[in-house]
């Protein structure tokens, strides 16, 4: 063997324990570097990219949740429009002439008169036939259970 391929000798008081300290760790899993020659390199991540990314991933989650409640609102803003309905033509019914007692579930037809006078009628228009003279059309109507009118068909104009 020859003198320059043997081993030397370790001189201990030569190494600096301190330094070594510094380069060492207990955990060489968390190192940013690959601490072995068949290591994988661990690259530093761009935080600004990853931040971008969640925000756009955050923005998108919330701007979908938002319009799933703005479908929620627009059905919620129907529904109030539906009441609102059935309130104005069951006031305009209650305040008109009523010879017979409604049943609940039962389909009625309102109607007016050239002098203006309203009332509520077991007879649908088709089988007033030619006799409507004199009167107009303005409603089918049906007595809810809660003593509301379902319109059913409507000439009138509703807001």
């Amino acid at each position: 063997m020859n003198e320059d391929n043997k081993p030397k000798p370790i001189d201990i008081s030569k190494i600096d324990l301190e330094l070594m300290k510094l380069k060492v760790t207990d955990m060489p899993s968390l190192l940013e570097y690959a601490h072995t020659v068949g290591g994988f390199a661990i690259t530093p991540t761009n935080e600004g990219q990853i931040k971008s990314n969640a925000r756009e991933a955050m923005k998108e989650q919330t701007e979908e949740q938002m319009n799933l409640i703005f479908e929620q609102m627009k059905t919620l803003a129907k529904q109030v429009q539906d009441i609102k309905k059935r309130v104005h033509i069951s006031d305009l019914i209650y305040n008109v002439e009523m010879t017979f007692q409604p049943v609940i579930g039962k389909r009625y037809f309102l109607y007016e008169m050239e002098s203006t006078k309203r009332y509520l009628s077991l007879i649908s228009p088709k089988e007033w036939g030619d006799k409507m003279e004199g009167q107009a059309f303005l409603a089918e109507v049906r007595l809810n259970a809660d003593h509301t009118w379902k319109i059913i068909e409507s000439t009138i104009e509703i807001e």
